[in-house]
This record gives C-alpha cells, sequence and structure tokens, in this order.
C-alpha cells in the first residue's frame, strides 16, 4: 500500500513503530474557577519529551492502554489547519536558561501543498503550554500564567506575530477538548472536587461557564455537527465505574447515559463519527480492556472484533472517514498500533472485519491524522529537510483484504479471514471472549 505524500516523498521507517444560544449557569462547585484578565508574565521554558510518543518494550507482556495526552499536532475541525508547539532550528532563539526555545507552528492543509508558518513571539512558550488551531487561521494557546491559566489568539501579521488576549481562569490544570465542529469555539475541562465544569474558553468577553457535570471527567467526542452535544467519560463522586455520558450544552449541560454495557464494566468513548453514528469504544466487559465499536442510537450490542485485539499491541483508533451517512459499517477507521517492534497505522472497516497494516511515514507526528469523504487518510509528518509534509494511503477495498502476517504483534496466520463481532449478551463477561 503506498503513500501518496503532498510534498517530498517520505521514507519508510525502518521501525514503523447540535446550533443554539448556549445558557450560562452560575459555576455550583465550591472549586469552580473564577474567569478574569491576567496579564502574561515571563518564565523560564521547560523542556519536556514529545507527546504521543510510542514506547517499546523488550518483553512479551501485553501493553498497557497509551496514556491520554495530547498528539504533537492538533487538527482544526475542518482539517484547514494545524498547530503545535516546535523547537525547529532557525525558528527562534534559546532561552536566557539555555533550554530550546519553544514557539508556536500552525500548518495550512487546505491547499495543494502544506506550508507552515512560525508565530514565535517576543519570549519563548512554555513546554507545557497547549495550542489548538480554528478553522479562521489563528490558534488558540493556553499557558500557565503563577496559579493561573491565561489564553489567547496568535495570528501570523506581515512578519511578525499578533496576539489576542481572552482572560485567564485560576483553576489547577484545565483540559482543552478536542476543537469544537463549529470550528470557532473552543472549551476546556476544569475539574472540582466533585464535579467538573465546562467553560467555553473563546467567549466574546472572557472565559465562559457553561456547564457542570457532576463527577471527574475526562475524555471528550462531539457527537454533532453543531457542538452542542459532548461525549465526556464520567465517573461518579462516590466511586464505581467509568460510564460515557452525553452532556448537552445547548440545555445547560443536561446528562444522558451514553454507553451502559454491563453495570460494573468501564465503558469508554474514544471517537465518534457525527455523520454515521460510528462510536469506537474501549471496555473491560468482556473481561479486559478491548476496543469495539457500536452505533449511536442503535439497539444492537457493542462488538469486540478479535482483530482489533492482536497479542501485545494496543490498538487506540484516530480517524473516522466522514460523510457515510447512515452507513456506518463501511466507514473506514484509522488505528495507531503500538507494540514491542514499535508503532505502525492499521485500517479496518467494521463491514470487513479484518485489519489492514502498512508503515508510517517516517516523522509522522504519532496519533494525529484526517480522511477525506473519499477514502484518503492524510497522515502529517515532519523530518529533516521537510518541516511540514503530509503522506495519503488510500483505504484498502474488501477485495484486496489479506490477513496479516505472525510475529510482529498480529494476528495469527491461523486466525479465521473472518472475525465475527461477539454480540455482549452471548460474551462472557470473564475471562476471553469468545469468536467464531
Amino acid at each position: 500500500m503506498a503513500f501518496a505524500p503532498a510534498g517530498p516523498p517520505p521514507r519508510t521507517a525502518e521501525q514503523s513503530p447540535p446550533g443554539e444560544a448556549t445558557p450560562r449557569p452560575t459555576p455550583r462547585d465550591a472549586d469552580a474557577p473564577q474567569a478574569g484578565p491576567t496579564p502574561r508574565e515571563a518564565s523560564a521554558p521547560q523542556a519536556r519529551s514529545a507527546p504521543g510518543a510510542a514506547g517499546a518494550g523488550a518483553h512479551a507482556r501485553p501493553v498497557p492502554p497509551p496514556r491520554l495526552v495530547p498528539p504533537a499536532l492538533t487538527l482544526a475541525a475542518d482539517h484547514s489547519y494545524a498547530a503545535r508547539l516546535t523547537t525547529a532550528a532557525g525558528n527562534g532563539a534559546a532561552g536566557e536558561s539555555g533550554d530550546p526555545a519553544w514557539f508556536t507552528e500552525r500548518w495550512s492543509l487546505d491547499g495543494p501543498e502544506p506550508y507552515a508558518v512560525p508565530l514565535p513571539l517576543d519570549q519563548p512558550e512554555e513546554a507545557d503550554s497547549d495550542v489548538l488551531p480554528l478553522a479562521d487561521g489563528r490558534v488558540l494557546i493556553r499557558r500557565r500564567v503563577a496559579d493561573r491559566h491565561a489564553f489567547s489568539l496568535l495570528y501570523p501579521t506581515g512578519p511578525g506575530t499578533g496576539e489576542l488576549s481572552l482572560g485567564s481562569l485560576a483553576c489547577e490544570a484545565p483540559v482543552l477538548l478536542p476543537p469544537s465542529p463549529d470550528g470557532m469555539s473552543a472549551y476546556a475541562l476544569l475539574p472540582g472536587r466533585r464535579s467538573t465544569a465546562v467553560w467555553l474558553v473563546t467567549g466574546a468577553d472572557g472565559p465562559e461557564h457553561v456547564a457542570d457535570v457532576a463527577g471527574l471527567c475526562s475524555g471528550g467526542s462531539w457527537l454533532d455537527r453543531e457542538g452542542r452535544l459532548l461525549a465526556l467519560d464520567r465517573r461518579l463522586p462516590g466511586g464505581g465505574p467509568v460510564k460515557a455520558v452525553a452532556v448537552d450544552l445547548g440545555r445547560g449541560g443536561v446528562v444522558t447515559p451514553l454507553l451502559q454495557i454491563a453495570p460494573e464494566s468501564n465503558d469508554r468513548l474514544l471517537l465518534a463519527d457525527p455523520d454515521s453514528g460510528l462510536l469506537l469504544i474501549r471496555s473491560d466487559a468482556p473481561g479486559h480492556d478491548r476496543l469495539g465499536w457500536g452505533v449511536l442510537g442503535s439497539c444492537l450490542p457493542v462488538r469486540f472484533p478479535e482483530c482489533l485485539h492482536p497479542p501485545d499491541v494496543t490498538v487506540t483508533p484516530f480517524a473516522v472517514q466522514p460523510g457515510r451517512m447512515l452507513m456506518p459499517e463501511s466507514c473506514a477507521v484509522a488505528l495507531r498500533m503500538d507494540g514491542p517492534a514499535g508503532s505502525w497505522i492499521g485500517l479496518w472497516r467494521p463491514q470487513g472485519r479484518r485489519l489492514h497494516l502498512c508503515a508510517a511515514p517516517e516523522g509522522w507526528l504519532t496519533g494525529t491524522g484526517f480522511w477525506t469523504r473519499e477514502g484518503v487518510l492524510h497522515l502529517p509528518y515532519a523530518q529533516e529537510g521537510v518541516p511540514c509534509a503530509v503522506a495519503r494511503v488510500e483505504a484498502p477495498g474488501e477485495e484486496t483484504c489479506r490477513p496479516a502476517a505472525h510475529g510482529t504483534g498480529r494476528p495469527p496466520a491461523g486466525s479465521p479471514p473472518v472475525c465475527r463481532p461477539v454480540p455482549l449478551g452471548q460474551a462472557p463477561l470473564t475471562g476471553r471472549t469468545a469468536t467464531g
């Protein structure tokens, strides 16, 4: 399966590794943060390891699920732009302490050739800042300033970088949610002692509180194209399993259950496609964590295909083909495969139930990519001499399916060519899930 790069050709790595006005309720949690303007303060940059990097172990034990961290590159909702923090050579100077000088870099992806625009300011950024691109080309950045978190929008202004301050929040550790489908809104989760607050950080008058959700919440997937229905993984204040819930931001944060596979199972939503309703789920209902799929609003049970559970490999979905209205089983899904041999890419459709493997381009910004409606996967990468590029992979047709080879954490050669999904009502809830 060949890559068709947009720009210089990639080299194969040897080790591949719904729109209504939103009410603004008053925060109820005693720990709810308060918004207010805060000037940015200077502080020395701190280096950190690149997020999303794959770890390779020398043993043959199962690889634990990856920690949920922001990817190295964040895509805008419509995939027209992307942004990251970088220390690319020749773009900015080192900080006073001699540490690398971090700055924001915006990628333009909606033209015939991708290109990067550096957005440095007078002082370097902290390495633990977060960036998120908007559909108009501006980039939201979150910075820690003393005991507050400040939000600004960065944009190119001729030879320099413009900055628009949006205010700040006094809180411990806000988490930016994936870009809102409307392309112009950005939200953050702020945990309290017994609830999690949802804040709109791109409000016209500064950050605006929009909802409180009882319990500790994580994750974040959008269930509609209007940026109203938000799915979160929640653990209630009294403890118990993690369950995915839907939060209606257009009704002040009304919460409804989304995943209830088994009473005591931990059921998390990893990805959702608003067009087809396809949901990618991780649950321990079969006895241990498994990757499965279901359809939003369907009465059919969640399925856990054996081909998505190769030995000694962690499988994490990162992109779903859009535009497949009422056709969830035909959506192409891109998966990051992490195992002892490194990281590679899996391509899969629910109706095919087979996993196709290909190497990632060298310098792939791990876990980042998007599908076109036509079924072409775009994989951003950066390597020496090629600071901004995108490789393209076409989704395989069913007639080209081949079982994967054995020996590197892939399904064994003797596996059935088609793995029948297991309806949860027929599967044991402990031990190994039966497959046919």
